[in-house]
C-alpha cells in the first residue's frame, strides 16, 4: 500500500484546521476508530489493518499518519511517540492520539495550523 504524501497530507491538514478548536485536544472518533481499506480481493469492508513493528522504535508513523491509521496504535506506542517528540504524554488514549498527529503535521509543515 503507498500514498501519495503531498495529496494525503493535504486532506488530514486540512481536516485539523477546520476542526481543531472544536477538537478540544481530543481525538475525534474517525481517528480512535480509523476505517480501514477494504480487501481488494473478497471485498471484506473495515478489514485491512496496518502491520505496526512490534519494536516501538521501527514504527513508521509517517505511513500511519498518511493512512489515518495512528489510532490503531497501542496507548503505549502513542505514549512513546511523545515521549520522544518531547509531548506531554499523559491521560487517555485520545489526548495522547492528538498530540501525535498535531506533532507529526508540525513536523511535516511547520507553518501549518497545527498547534494546540
Amino acid at each position: 500500500m503507498e500514498f501519495d504524501l503531498r495529496e494525503k497530507f493535504a486532506q488530514v491538514g486540512a481536516f485539523i484546521a477546520l476542526n481543531n478548536v472544536a477538537m478540544h485536544d481530543h481525538a475525534p472518533d474517525n481517528w480512535m476508530n480509523p476505517v480501514l481499506p477494504t480487501i481488494k480481493f473478497c471485498e471484506q469492508e473495515n478489514n485491512v489493518k496496518p502491520i505496526i513493528a512490534p519494536k516501538t522504535k521501527e514504527i513508521n508513523w509517517l505511513f500511519l499518519l498518511l493512512g489515518q491509521f495512528l489510532g490503531c496504535c497501542t496507548l503505549e506506542q502513542l505514549k512513546y511517540f511523545c515521549k520522544h517528540n518531547k509531548n506531554h504524554r499523559t491521560g487517555a488514549k485520545d489526548r495522547v492520539l492528538y498530540l501525535t498527529y498535531l506533532t507529526l503535521c508540525r513536523q511535516l509543515d511547520s507553518t501549518g495550523p497545527f498547534d494546540r
